[in-house]
This record gives C-alpha cells, sequence and structure tokens, in this order.
C-alpha cells in the first residue's frame, strides 16, 4: 500500500488547511501506485512536485504513515495506519486502538469490544464518515467489524463543525479503501488459525479482496472492491466471586481489621464458567465512477455483518451458610480467612445465552466541482441491525430424593453441607464440601425453574446529508482558504420487545391431576426418560491464570446438556409433567407471551445545519464553525395492554475552534475548544418497567431525559524529526453537565407475593404499606439477621404478606461532573543504527485522567494511569513486535449487588457514605506479533494475545478482591497473500 506524504515545506507554506492535500495524506492505496493530490490547476503542478510517496508496507512504514496522518489534519487526532492490505497491527480493531494515546478498550470474553476515549465511553463509531448501528446508541460491537476491511482507523478527539454529533470522548472514524485509488487489478487474502488455551480450540479466521478500475474514456473510469471475512472461534470465560458483607464480630479476640472495627464476611461462593461459539461473517462492496473530466465521482458502499452462534454456561452458586470460625481463622485484606460456612445449600445453574445479529450500512453518494472554487457532494445513507438474543435457563433445587420417598412424597427438605474455605492471596479459594457431590447427585437435585426468552432488537437509522464547499470564498480576504456548510437530517427507529415463557418451581408447584400429591422431579428422572441428558462437568484449564489455593468443590457439577435447544427442552418437560397442574400444549414458541412491561420504542428525529471557515494566517491556521442540531423524540410503551407515547425536543448549539500554529518546520502547536452532546441510550430513554427474573429489581428510564452536554478543551504540542518520528504532549479538561444519575424506588407490585425469589434476602426491599410504593429504602442485613436462614424466613413472611418491592432504578438527569489530564506521546525509529539495529523502533504514550461525578465518584471505565509500550524490529522481510498495555484501577460499576454492603469504612448503613462501588484493579496486558516475508506475494504471520494470561480482578470499596476473571490466551499463525 502506499500513502502520499507532503513535506513539511508544503504543509507550512502552501496548503496548510486544504482539505484536498490533507485528504491525499490520508490516502492509503491497495496497491503500490502513486495517486496525486488533485487541486485547483493553479496548484496541482506545484503539489506534484512536494509530494513523496511512502510504501505502507511492515510495521515502520504503518508508524510512519499513521504519525503522518497526525501531522496533517486540522484537528487533534490520532490513527492506526494498515501495515498493509487487510492487516492492522492487530486482529481486532479495539485491541489496536487501545495503543493509541488517551483510549483504553472493554472487552468481552477476552476480545476488544468498545473502547473509552479519555475515559469517557459515550463515542460515535464511523465507517467512511457515516453511523454504524448497533444495539445501542454506540453503533456497532468493534469485534463485529472486521479489521481486515480497513486501511485507516482514526480517532477524532476534538472535533469540527461538519462531524456527526453525540460524540461526548471522541469519534472512532473507520476507513475503507476506495476503488479508484487502484491503477490495476489486484487481490488479497488471509488464512489464520487461531488457537484459544481455555477451549483448547482451533478456529479458521478468512479475510480476502479483490478490486480493480477500468478507463472507459469519454465514459470515464468505473472502480469495484469486494471484500469477504469469515471468523470462527470457541472461547471461554471464567468467573469467581463472593458476596461481601460487613459484620460486628470479633475473631479469635481481634476486632474487625476496617476502620469502623467490622469484620469483612464473604459468602455465597458462586463458580461461572461460559463457553462460547461465535462466527461472523461479513461482507463488503464498492463500486465508484468518476467522469472522464475528473470533475466529481459517485459511489455505492454496501456493506454487511453476520454474527451468530451460541454460549453455554454454568453457574454454581452456594447459599444460607452461616459463619462459623476456629482457632486458624484469620483476616486479610480480602476479609475473614479460614473459616466454615455450616448449613449451606447449593443452587446450580445451567445458561444458555447469545447475541445474533444482522446489521448492514448502506449508502448511495456523490461529488462534484461545479467550477474550479465550488464543490458539492450528498449522500443517503441506510443503516440497521437486527439482533435475537435467546436467553434460556435450568435452575436444580438441592432436594434430598430419598428424605422425599421416605415420607411418602411430602417433605421437601433441602441437602445441607458445610463449606471449608481458605484462599492464598490472590489464586483461586479452596472451597470443601463436607459432602463432595453435593452438585453432581442426581438424586439431591430436583428440577426446579426452566426459562426461556427472545429478546429482539431492531434499530434502524435513514440518513440524508447535503454538503457545500467553496474554495477562496472572497478575493478580499485571501486568508479564507475555505467555507464548508452542509445540513443533515436522520430518522431513528429502535424497538425493543420480550417473549418469555417460564416454568417456575417445579419441585414445589407440580401436582399431580390424579391425587393432588407432588409430582416432584429429580434430574435422574429426566435422564431416565431423556438419557445423558444431565452429566457431570470439570473443564480443564480453570482458573489457571489466578492459581488454586486447592481443592475447590464447585468446579465440579451437573450440567443439563441440552439449553442450546430450548424448543427441545421444552418438549421434553411437557413429556415430564403431563398428567400434572403444569402439562401444557404447544410448542416453546406458542407458549412463550409477549412482556408488555418490557417494551421499547423510541423514534429519534433530527436535523442539523452547520458552518465551518477554514483560515490561513501563513504560520497559524485554523478551522472555526458552529453546529445547530435539533432533536424531535417519541418513546412508547404499553400500560394496560395500551400502547402510550410520550414526546420530548431540545436544541443544541455546538461551536467548535481548531488552531494550529506552525512553530516550525519540525513543531506544532495546537489549541482546540468545542461544545459537544451525546443523547441518552434508547434504554434510558423509555419508561419501561424492565424487571429482572427473582422480581426483586427492575430499571426504568424517561422520555424527558436531556442529553450529556460537556464543554471540551484541548491544548498540544507536536514535535517531529526525522523520518517519522514524534514526541507530543496534550492537555485536555470536559466539563460534563447533565449527568444522567440513578434514583431508587421500591415499587409495589401485585406480582412479587407469588413470583418473587427472595434467596438473596438482603436484596429485597420493604415497604411500609403493603401495595403503596415508596422512596425509602428499607432492607433486612445481617446485623438484624446474623443467620442466613433467620434472615430469609423473615424476608419471605414479609414478601407473602405483601410488605416486599421491587428495587427499580430510575435514570435521572443529574449534576456535573468533570474529566482532566494530559498524554504524552513518544515514537522514534533507529534507522541511524547499522545493519539490522537499523530496523529496531519504539513507540510509546501515558495518559493521565482525574476525574469527579455528582456523588464524588470518579467517572465510570477511567484509569488515573494508563501507558503502553511497544518495541519492534523490521528488517529484510523479517518483523518483531511486543506491545505492553497497562491501566490502574478504575470504577468498573455502581450499585454492584455482590459489594452492595461495603462504603469506605466498612460500617453497616452509615447514611452519607457511598455504597457498592465496585472497582477493576490495576492490570497490564502482554501483546507479540512476528511476520516473515516469503516472498513479494506471501507473509506467514504470527500473534499471540494475552501472552502472560493475565486475569482481571475485582475489589470493593474497601480494596477486597470479590471478584475474578479470565478469558482465553489466543495464538494465531497463518499466511497472507497480495497479487
Amino acid at each position: 500500500m502506499k500513502l502520499n506524504r507532503i513535506t513539511s515545506s508544503l504543509i507550512n507554506k502552501q496548503h496548510k488547511s486544504n482539505p484536498a492535500l490533507i485528504s491525499a495524506a490520508a490516502l492509503i492505496l491497495m496497491t503500490s501506485s502513486t495517486l496525486a493530490a488533485q487541486e485547483s490547476e493553479n496548484t496541482s503542478a506545484t503539489a506534484d512536485k512536494n509530494i513523496e510517496v511512502i510504501e505502507v508496507k511492515g510495521i515502520l512504514n504503518s508508524m510512519k504513515a499513521a504519525a503522518m496522518l497526525k501531522r496533517t489534519d486540522g484537528r487533534i487526532v490520532d490513527a492506526v495506519v494498515a501495515e498493509d492490505i487487510g492487516k492492522l497491527p492487530d486482529n481486532n480493531i479495539a485491541e489496536a486502538l487501545q495503543r493509541i494515546t488517551g483510549v483504553s478498550i472493554n472487552s468481552d470474553f477476552g476480545v476488544g469490544d468498545s473502547v473509552s476515549i479519555r475515559g469517557l465511553p459515550q463515542n460515535r463509531v464511523e465507517l467512511n464518515g457515516r453511523s454504524t448501528i448497533g444495539d445501542s446508541r454506540d453503533g456497532i460491537s468493534l469485534q463485529d467489524f472486521p479489521s481486515s476491511f480497513l486501511k485507516t482507523v482514526e480517532v477524532v478527539k476534538s472535533p469540527t463543525a461538519d462531524m456527526i454529533e453525540g460524540a461526548l470522548g471522541g469519534t472512532v472514524s473507520l476507513r475503507t479503501v476506495r476503488p479508484l485509488e487502484l491503477d490495476k487489478l489486484t487481490a488479497a487474502m488471509s488464512l489464520d488459525a487461531e488457537y484459544a488455551d481455555k477451549t483448547e480450540n482451533v478456529a479458521p479466521i478468512f479475510s480476502g479482496s479483490v478490486g480493480n478500475n477500468w478507463d472507459f474514456d469519454e465514459m470515464g473510469t468505473f472502480g469495484a472492491i469486494a471484500m469477504f471475512s469469515y471468523q470462527d472461534r470457541e472461547i471461554r470465560q471464567d468467573e469467581t466471586s463472593s458476596r461481601v458483607k460487613p459484620q460486628d464480630i470479633v475473631i479469635n479476640a481481634q476486632e474487625g481489621n476496617t476502620p469502623s472495627g467490622n469484620a469483612i464476611v464473604r459468602d455465597e461462593h458462586s463458580i461461572e464458567q461460559y463457553v462460547e461459539k461465535r462466527e461472523r461473517t461479513a461482507v463488503n462492496l464498492s463500486l465508484q465512477w468518476a467522469p472522464h473530466s475528473g470533475n466529481g465521482m459517485v459511489y455505492l458502499d454496501l456493506s454487511g455483518t453476520k454474527r451468530s452462534g451460541e454460549q453455554a454456561g454454568n453457574s454454581i452458586l452456594g447459599v444460607a451458610g452461616s459463619l462459623s470460625t476456629d482457632a486458624n481463622t484469620t483476616q486479610d485484606a480480602n476479609g475473614v480467612n479460614n473459616y466454615t460456612l455450616t448449613n449451606e445449600f447449593g443452587i446450580p445453574k445451567t445458561y444458555s445465552d447469545f447475541r445474533d445479529t444482522d446489521s448492514f450500512s448502506n449508502a448511495l453518494g456523490a461529488e462534484w466541482s461545479l467550477t474550479d472554487s465550488i464543490k458539492i457532494s450528498g449522500e443517503v445513507a441506510v443503516a440497521s441491525s437486527e439482533s435475537i438474543r435467546p436467553d434460556s435457563e435450568f435452575t436444580l433445587r438441592p432436594i434430598e430424593k430419598s428424605t422425599f420417598e421416605a415420607s411418602g412424597g411430602v417433605d421437601l427438605v433441602n441437602h445441607l453441607y458445610d463449606g471449608a474455605f481458605s484462599q492464598d492471596g490472590n489464586r483461586l479459594p479452596s472451597i470443601i464440601h463436607s459432602d463432595p457431590t453435593a452438585f453432581t447427585n442426581p438424586q439431591n437435585l430436583a428440577l426446579r425453574t426452566f426459562k426461556s426468552e427472545d429478546r429482539k432488537t431492531n434499530n434502524d437509522e435513514t440518513a440524508v446529508r447535503f454538503d457545500i464547499e467553496m474554495f477562496e470564498p472572497l478575493s478580499s480576504a485571501n486568508w479564507i482558504s475555505k467555507v464548508k456548510a452542509g445540513v443533515r437530517a436522520t430518522k431513528r427507529d429502535y424497538e425493543y420487545e420480550q417473549y418469555k415463557v417460564e416454568i417456575k418451581d417445579i419441585y414445589k408447584n407440580a401436582i399431580n391431576d390424579s391425587d393432588g400429591s407432588l409430582a416432584t422431579l429429580w434430574a435422574d428422572d429426566y435422564n431416565a426418560l431423556f438419557p445423558g441428558s444431565f452429566t457431570t462437568m470439570s473443564h480443564d484449564n480453570s482458573f489457571n491464570q489466578l492459581g488454586h489455593s486447592g481443592q475447590n468443590d464447585l468446579l465440579t457439577f451437573l450440567t443439563y446438556n441440552g439449553l442450546s435447544n430450548p424448543s427441545n427442552t421444552y418438549a421434553q418437560l411437557q413429556q415430564l409433567l403431563a398428567g400434572t397442574n403444569l402439562a401444557s400444549t404447544g410448542s416453546l414458541h406458542d407458549n412463550q407471551e409477549f412482556q408488555e412491561s418490557a417494551y421499547k420504542n423510541v423514534v429519534e428525529d433530527t436535523a442539523a445545519i452547520y458552518i465551518s471557515a477554514y483560515l490561513d494566517f501563513d504560520s497559524v491556521t485554523a478551522i472555526v464553525g458552529a453546529r445547530y442540531v435539533t432533536t424531535d423524540l417519541e418513546s412508547s410503551v404499553y400500560q394496560n395492554g395500551v400502547k402510550v407515547t410520550g414526546e420530548n425536543d431540545y436544541t443544541d448549539f455546538l461551536p467548535s475552534l481548531n488552531v494550529t500554529y506552525n512553530y516550525s518546520d519540525e513543531t506544532l502547536f495546537r489549541f482546540a475548544a468545542a461544545k459537544v452532546m451525546r443523547r441518552a441510550d434508547f434504554s434510558e430513554l423509555s419508561p419501561a418497567f424492565d424487571v429482572n427474573n427473582d422480581r426483586t429489581g427492575a430499571t426504568q428510564g424517561a422520555i424527558d431525559l436531556e442529553p450529556y452536554r460537556a464543554t471540551q478543551y484541548d491544548l498540544s504540542v507536536e514535535h517531529y524529526f526525522d523520518e517519522g518520528n514524534v514526541l507530543s504532549f496534550a492537555l485536555f479538561y470536559k466539563d460534563v453537565k447533565s449527568f444522567l444519575s440513578n434514583e431508587s424506588t421500591c415499587v409495589a407490585s401485585s406480582t412479587t407475593a407469588a413470583l418473587q425469589n427472595v434467596t438473596q434476602w438482603n436484596q429485597v426491599c420493604q415497604l411500609d404499606t403493603a401495595g403503596v410504593s415508596q422512596d425509602n429504602m428499607v432492607y433486612s442485613d445481617a446485623t438484624n439477621y446474623p443467620v442466613d436462614a433467620d434472615g430469609f424466613n423473615h424476608v419471605a413472611g414479609l414478601r407473602d404478606a405483601g410488605l416486599t418491592g421491587i428495587d427499580t432504578v430510575k435514570n435521572i438527569n443529574g449534576e456535573n461532573g468533570s474529566v482532566q489530564g494530559f498524554e504524552v506521546g513518544y515514537q522514534q525509529f533507529f534507522t541511524s543504527l547499522p545493519g539490522a539495529f537499523s530496523g529496531l523502533g519504539i513507540n510509546a504514550n501515558y495518559t493521565y485522567a482525574d476525574s469527579e461525578q455528582p456523588n464524588g465518584n470518579p467517572l465510570l471505565d477511567i484509569s488515573e494511569n494508563t501507558y503502553n509500550l511497544q518495541v519492534f524490529w523490521e528488517y529484510e522481510g523479517f518483523s518483531t513486535r511486543l506491545a505492553y498495555n497497562y491501566r490502574d484501577g478504575f470504577l468498573s460499576t455502581e450499585n454492584e449487588k455482590r459489594v452492595e454492603n461495603i462504603n469506605s469504612n466498612g460500617s453497616i448503613s452509615q447514611d452519607g457514605t457511598v455504597y457498592g462501588n465496585n472497582y477493576r484493579d490495576d492490570r497490564g496486558q502482554l501483546d507479540f506479533s512476528a511476520s516473515w516475508d516469503i516472498n513479494e506475494n506471501f507473509t506467514l504471520v504470527g500473534n499471540a494475545t494475552n501472552l502472560t494470561g493475565e486475569p482481571s480482578i475485582y475489589l470493593s470499596e474497601l480494596g477486597g478482591a470479590w471478584k475474578y476473571t479470565e478469558a482465553d490466551r489466543r495464538y494465531s499463525l497463518g499466511i497472507r497473500a497480495k497479487f
């Protein structure tokens, strides 16, 4: 691939603000041809003399090209450039972006999924300058779009008026190759085998592209590029966690080791392990035509992605145990250690949950130069995402079959055990049960609940834009190099539906029609009729990154094998429950009921008008402009069977300024200021009452929510030296207004008495008066009921009397918050060194960010310190790269249920303090890649992700670990070809 590079002389003296040359500098070609910058006739000859060509192939030239993009843009921008056609530096877009200053990523099963820019996750993901669509407002998941389709990925941190509004942190701009950038038939392909070390699975990753253009003389030039990508992957995530709560107890004559003197007790230990099989198929077709005159072009872009697969998981949970200590019991940073939970019982659950998505982004557009000084352009874009998320659960209950039969089918007695807990540092705890078969004996595990939901999301957007550019519009003011103006209108339609069937508490609710006796069923009864349905499971390589403190009996359990086909499971249960009061007819689909309370429909119309002026004062250039946006919203829900619609509208005026001062040929100073906005997500805009399966919690949005609004300032200096070397420093500040915050209400519901599960009784809110909702949140806790069984019985009694409610979190507009910090970047190639050492290079950056939101917490997802270090070597067809990424701890979630009783000093129910903060601990990750050019057409490539196998550790407000997760190390080996 080739990138046009503009010399510093040209940048500083002739075309500092000229977008045509900036575009030329950013143009990545799939072939080795040169594309000269196309400008007005009186400047093109001069420009051609000053354009050099960088062969964008390999690590060094990729980074040089990225530095050039940063240097020649009038905004504050960082970029990642493909090392060759179909080869970003990382195989995942998000994982490539985490190398950029100020960018951190969020992962799903250890795979990069989305990014935060300067700590803010509310960003836009665009494809060739237009919207991408996913299940929310964030755009397409970055793991759903193939990195092999891209020539560049830019992160724009300081917006201009012509950019689409909606990015609070920044805009991720994905760019593909255009057909007319080719000068001959070009084809490329890659085939990789990826190995995941937990599942020990090898899966293929394939991508291919072919493109050409044809000169038809007077009829113009036509070009086409087709791209295809396929990925198959089987990966696993291991997770273990405990509920954490303070108790006013003494441990071996020592008070608790918290500031309040309370001890931290961990119970309700769980293991959750999920195996995900996912397939991703993506296609991209780009057609382009330009007239013989070269005055414009017309294009058609068609892009589609399909994601499918399944996720099978197990949740193994022990509940209701009472703390028993002895002389060996101690306390450490994580809480009480070396103790026993007596009279626990187990709740094994099998899950199946996956998101199947079909999405596309299509556009028809054109641009045309009416004269040498006037260019117009327009585009119609349609984007859509349809997702179906089947979510099924099969839960067992530890009921002793022998006791039930001995009582003549009357007594339902929980099978109890004692669990001895100990932990060595942050290794996987040792949990040894007095009955090692507590989670595997099918005669002590009765069928409890089967649930199957289909969650459907449709998200569509149609966008129309028109732009006009006038070059040197005023002869008397030649310092105005260009004026750009335009309009854009969109229509967005978001709809969420949920369908559900549930057979609840089979072990106690199933009654034989013949004699009214209990029709309780056990796992061995199921296996007798459908052999092999329940089997014992113990995964290989479990928690091999954390290491083990000793034996852990939660790692071996009974699992149900049929949830990937919930329709078949439902049919089997129908056979088992025939002749009982739970008998049913029809298929699973026939029996799934539409969940009115969960329905959401948001229709959003926006209109925007903008104007920008590009100013040139010799050594100082500027882009100044403003964007005016209107938003009209309609949000619909069902109430008592009737669809009800609410409305809201608001306007935003968004000025922006980007100034560049060319201090010398090597050094630039930049200043930027802007107002930005981000509309609330669709789920936040809907007043739908979305209740969890236990009927203990719910969420609810509001149509009248105002958007996030922020004023931001940036100041940076960039020094470029030799070829592609750069040292940069940037200060940033964002004042975020109208933060969204939450308020909780205990909502009375007629469904709680029959359907509410109070196993986790300390999370169930209580009502003063039956049937009357209240803002005052009342709970029972371990202070009142130190014995778990007593707390359960108390809250169960309140539930039966109608005195429990649903803890409902509502979104409201809050107060202001801020984020500020600085970034340092350094990149150097040691080409002056002799021989093979000339291939050495380094790329490093550091970001410091400080933030605060109205409740005193930092913003979610912001690490105070983040740094990246890449050391690479490339010489005579060989290349290697080691990349290390580090983030220190950050606030991951608020109001986290398993640590909701923990504040900063370990006190119980202390007013004026924040409870439930969940932090992810410091984490670093080492990745490796290497390649060898076999010849000019074939390259052998290899990659390793998370080479050292780093787990993620989550901490409470007191700094004690309560949750640990790990995902696969991933290794790939493949071959790339280009013709």
